[in-house]
């Protein structure tokens, strides 16, 4: 492919142009980065952590055009404006990025509309931030760190990053590369398992609070970016909100929902415990029912009725607290001390599952 030179006489490049495929870099399993350029030369103008929308002409039976439209977040930073990247990875039930994982190749030109959207740390000037990432949802957090490099000032960011093995972490060997360089680029990975005959000297298993605290010991004077399966964000959310954390200072990019403007941005509203708010619990073995608050916990109500539930880390870890929920909700953040096969069953740990509104146990 012939080289452009860039034209910085032009503006910079807008989406009534289309752009051109100039590389692809297989990442892993699954997952590329595309490069795309201005066929005129024209450089790149956005926010790191923005988004673009490709207009894919993936088959003639999707549409009258043929065209599917999905958006993809930015893993390029605007400190590199010859080009932009973008870095995604097929799911099983992938149409656009499937396509382009099979088809888009170096030339090809394709229509796109953008960039856009709010998450950007430029939006949230701070001293220190967290950023709290999984899977794909790396790409804003890379585009970001990658500014946060180019900018010839020491960063301080905690690189928090979830996988399910090491192998599967995109732009490691480049993050790695970055944190070599600079001591205020801190990277925490952890992973559900490890690569078959490799050491995994990090983190291993679920994100929790308590690996929070270890990763990011100053959490809370930190401004906070997540991205990744809203489930995930979900969890982080929960931590947060049980650490005291700030939640005005949280942001996050879900992978379901483009958001351009602040107007866009939906409401998180989490259920969480409320202080002052009235609940009650039957401890059902025992025919004891006791008022409560939903910030108290069921082990501690249990204890106050001189009830036994038998315990030990009390913060969700070590699951001796586990006792069957009957009927009710309860707010449970823990630490990894219980199955997600036991909470489908209807388990709680007593000592981090505070209840909302009447909740009874078999107790």
């Amino acid at each position: 492919m012939p080289y452009t030179s860039p034209n910085w006489s032009t503006e910079p490049w807008n989406d009534s142009q289309m752009l051109e495929c100039s590389m692809v870099v297989p990442e892993n399993d699954d997952t590329a980065t595309f490069a795309f350029r201005a066929p005129n030369g024209a450089w790149f103008d956005y926010q790191p952590g923005q988004f673009i929308t490709l207009d894919l002409p993936v088959d003639p039976k999707v549409g009258p055009k043929g065209n599917v439209q999905r958006t993809y977040t930015l893993s390029s930073s605007p400190s590199r404006p010859l080009s932009i990247t973008i870095t995604v990875k097929a799911q099983s039930t992938s149409v656009g990025t499937r396509w382009m994982l099979d088809h888009l190749k170096p030339g090809m030109q394709i229509k796109a509309f953008g960039p856009a959207g709010i998450f950007s740390f430029h939006r949230h000037p701070s001293q220190k931030y967290l950023m709290i990432s999984a899977g794909s949802g790396i790409t804003p957090m890379m585009s970001m760190t990658t500014w946060a490099w180019d900018s010839g000032q020491m960063p301080d960011i905690v690189f928090v990053h979830a996988a399910k093995r090491p192998s599967e972490i995109i732009f490691r060997e480049r993050l790695e590369q970055f944190a070599n360089r600079v001591p205020g680029l801190q990277l925490r990975f952890t992973v559900e398992e490890s690569d078959p005959f490799r050491a995994w000297p990090g983190f291993r298993g679920r994100l929790s609070q308590i690996m929070l605290g270890l990763m990011a010991p100053d959490y809370l004077d930190r401004e906070v970016f997540c991205c990744g399966p809203e489930p995930f964000m979900q969890a982080v959310r929960e931590m947060l909100q049980s650490l005291g954390y700030d939640m005005a200072r949280y942001h996050q990019e879900s992978f379901g929902l483009a958001v351009s403007t602040e107007a866009e941005a939906p409401v998180l509203d989490d259920v969480t415990p409320v202080d002052g708010a009235v609940a009650e619990i039957t401890f059902a073995d025992s025919g004891v029912v006791a008022a409560c608050g939903e910030t108290d916990t069921v082990l501690a109500v249990a204890k106050r009725s001189g009830l036994n539930i038998p315990s030990g880390c009390t913060f969700g870890l070590c699951g001796t607290c586990k006792v069957k929920k009957i009927s009710g909700d309860v707010h449970m953040v823990h630490n990894g001390g219980i199955s997600d096969d036991d909470i489908a069953e209807g388990y709680i740990l007593a000592c981090c599952s505070h209840p909302m509104g009447r909740v009874s146990v078999a107790v």
